[in-house]
């Protein structure tokens, strides 16, 4: 699914746009006809929208994707605020391939944090560009590519255990740090034991082999993007020491740190 989204040519996209409005107990808004492929966002209060005549109600921390050619009324909590932001995204065409694949994303996903920061951005990057502009359309385009990966990532999620989910997060968000199973263990609330088992059925490694196999790939990335030095990488990236980076370097990629370098800056990738 993803891929066909990802097709989409930019010239095709006429203009994008980021809002943020905040109703007030009773509001409503419609009918109206959707001209764009629109991510709608729910913070707090309540928000029903009516689809040809299809009734979807939308929670707080989620969001909606909602699709050109069908009316829409929308009416929000009757007891308190609503507030809401929204990505709207306008194509001079649809093919019936993507327009196919459109439809078989989910109509709602948990709101997700990426999503968040890329419609903080577009709120932003707006004030001084028009809506036309090649920067917001770009914005706009990566919103389209986001919610398919976001949708395959909420599928991928409901196959695994949440407690996993919960340690590759704080991995991810800790990794430079000194981590032990212990300490992981800890974030998730499970004995050692237990996590070590969910690791092991879910993703098929342990949780410290899945960190150091981590910290090399960030590593990686610096060799490859930065002018640090070897040890300074070595260092942001967890390793006790040069020598432990570089032999779990040379086990993972079968090259050295100056070899990945060298090579990428040369221009190569093999």
């Amino acid at each position: 699914m993803s891929q066909t989204l990802l097709n989409f040519p930019f010239d095709s996209l006429q203009y994008a746009v980021a809002g943020s409005i905040v109703y007030p107990p009773g509001g409503r808004f419609g009918p109206r006809i959707q001209q764009d492929i629109q991510l709608v966002m729910l913070y707090t209060g309540e928000l029903n929208v009516a689809i040809d005549g299809r009734h979807v109600q939308l929670l707080p921390g989620h969001l909606m994707l909602l699709k050109p050619g069908h009316e829409e009324t929308f009416t929000f909590s009757k007891t308190e605020e609503t507030w809401h932001r929204w990505i709207a995204i306008h194509l001079n065409s649809l093919s019936d391939k993507t327009r196919d694949s459109l439809y078989k994303l989910p109509e709602c996903l948990i709101l997700t944090e990426e999503l968040n920061r890329l419609t903080d951005l577009m709120l932003i990057v707006q004030r001084n560009v028009p809506y036309d502009d090649a920067a917001i359309r770009s914005l706009g385009l990566a919103a389209l590519h986001l919610y398919p990966r976001e949708s395959e990532r909420v599928l991928l999620q409901k196959e695994k255990h949440p407690a996993v989910y919960t340690a590759l997060s704080w991995i991810h968000e800790h990794y430079p740090e000194e981590i032990t199973l212990e300490r992981l263990a800890k974030q998730t609330r499970l004995s050692s034991e237990h996590l070590l088992r969910l690791f092991k059925t879910n993703i098929q490694s342990t949780p410290i082999h899945y960190l150091w196999e981590y910290r090399v790939n960030r590593a990686v990335e610096l060799l490859t993007s930065t002018g640090l030095t070897i040890s300074e990488i070595a260092y942001r990236c967890g390793f006790k020491t040069s020598h432990h980076f570089a032999r779990l370097l040379k086990q993972s990629t079968g090259r050295t740190a100056t070899e990945i370098r060298q090579l990428s800056w040369s221009g190569l990738r093999k």
